[in-house]
């Protein structure tokens, strides 16, 4: 996708049933703990950077799309921050829209003087994908734990814990976040049908606790 589709989207991130809760989003907080100074990488709706302020941390977050009204315009494989520059570093639901998902991991690493908190969507097959698509062509792709394993690893980090979890949140309300109706809609509720029950849909996502230097 050309442009900027993310802006425009940002109130509705905001409010986002999906984003601004979840098991893994207390995970992340709880990882947290003992830093001081936090990154949020594609901060998007700005939950991640919320929950560590009010835990305690003093946050920097970031995002490439201007709307979202980061502290830092940037894209995650090009951080214009030091090395080692922040105790932990969290990207939480955005790496499936990174164009070089492996570039990202290693600039997380860099700028990190303890840890790296990674959560994303897993890769759950090819109808999962497709339907990603047609909601959101600014998708790119879902990884597999193994494949996460092996960024994380590249990067110079070791896992300290993964954690696989599900997330299920409003399926009409996904769609609608991104403009997604019609047709395409449609066909994303068919490829999506194993997944969906009671207007809810369920997907699998990673949770990544690495650190560095040790």
């Amino acid at each position: 996708m050309t442009g900027d589709p993310w802006s425009a989207r940002a109130a509705a991130y905001v409010e986002s049933d999906a984003h601004r809760e979840g098991e893994d989003l207390n995970l992340l907080v709880a990882w947290a703990a003992g830093g001081s100074r936090a990154l949020d990488v594609a901060t998007g709706g700005g939950h991640v950077a919320r929950r560590l302020r009010e835990a305690g941390l003093e946050v920097v977050t970031s995002d490439p799309a201007p709307g979202m009204q980061a502290d830092v315009t940037c894209r995650a494989e090009s951080l214009p921050f030091a090395a080692d520059a922040f105790d932990v570093v969290v990207c939480r639901t955005a790496a499936h829209h990174f164009a070089d998902v492996r570039a990202a991991v290693r600039e997380l690493a860099r700028v990190s003087a303890d840890r790296v908190l990674v959560v994303d969507t897993l890769h759950m097959g090819d109808d999962v994908e497709e339907a990603e698509a047609l909601r959101d062509p600014s998708h790119v792709r879902n990884y597999t734990e193994a494949e996460w394993r092996g960024f994380v690893e590249e990067a110079g980090l070791r896992i300290e814990e993964l954690r696989t979890l599900e997330h299920s949140f409003d399926f009409a309300s996904w769609l609608e976040r991104t403009g997604c109706s019609g047709e395409a809609a449609a066909q994303a509720e068919v490829l999506l049908a194993e997944r969906v029950a009671d207007g809810r849909l369920t997907l699998d996502k990673v949770a990544i606790h690495a650190v560095k230097g040790r």
